[in-house]
């Protein structure tokens, strides 16, 4: 099943257009059709991996000032070659959930057709984005670093820093939790599709 993912700029009268650059951010992450912008500062795409759907919702947090909806549910078949062209009940979904998004004070929303999973999904993915948010750049580099393949050895060489002050800081960014948050998300993101 679809998720449809819209994307709206918070405070966008009174900061610079910022589309492009979150556009580039979510450059790779695989999609049904790609994203783009639909209107003024808002932008959307379709995933079917709802695995990918959460490193939308980290890449975006990471960038700061964005309210996310995702939409959960069937698009209308063939796919349009463009996202602007799609429809269905998950483009709705999205809708709806972007607008909610909006007025939650971590601006991420989900909505789908089990409503009581997609809040289960909404809520972990609260939880996920409010731990990224309050994440020091000192934890994100080191988790960043850990991540993409280094040991907390070679991550402390590259810091400047030693392999104990590594852990702790992946510790303080609580990493391990992050690493509990994401593959759950997805598993609720799949069942709020019925």
């Amino acid at each position: 099943m679809p998720f449809v993912v819209t994307v709206d700029q918070r405070a966008s009268r009174r900061a610079p257009d910022r589309v492009p650059a979150a556009l580039r951010v979510l450059a790779g992450v695989p999609v049904l059709l790609r994203f783009e912008r639909t209107a003024g500062d808002e932008f959307q795409g379709v995933l079917d991996d709802p695995a990918a759907v959460v490193d939308v919702v980290r890449r975006l947090v990471h960038e700061g000032d964005w309210s996310v909806g995702i939409g959960v549910g069937p698009v209308q078949r063939p796919l349009p070659p463009s996202t602007r062209a799609g429809a269905g009940p998950a483009f709705i979904a999205a809708r709806a959930a972007v607008e909610a998004a909006k007025r939650r004070p971590v601006r991420i929303a989900v909505r789908g057709p089990v409503p009581e999973t997609a809040a289960d999904a909404q809520a972990v993915l609260t939880a996920l984005a409010a731990l990224l948010e309050r994440r020091t750049d000192q934890a994100e580099e080191a988790v960043r670093l850990v991540e993409g393949g280094r040991t907390q050895a070679e991550a402390a060489a590259e810091l400047g820093v030693s392999r104990q002050a590594v852990g702790q800081r992946l510790a303080a960014g609580l990493w391990e939790v992050e690493r509990d948050l994401r593959p759950t998300a997805a598993r609720l993101l799949t069942r709020a599709a019925g």
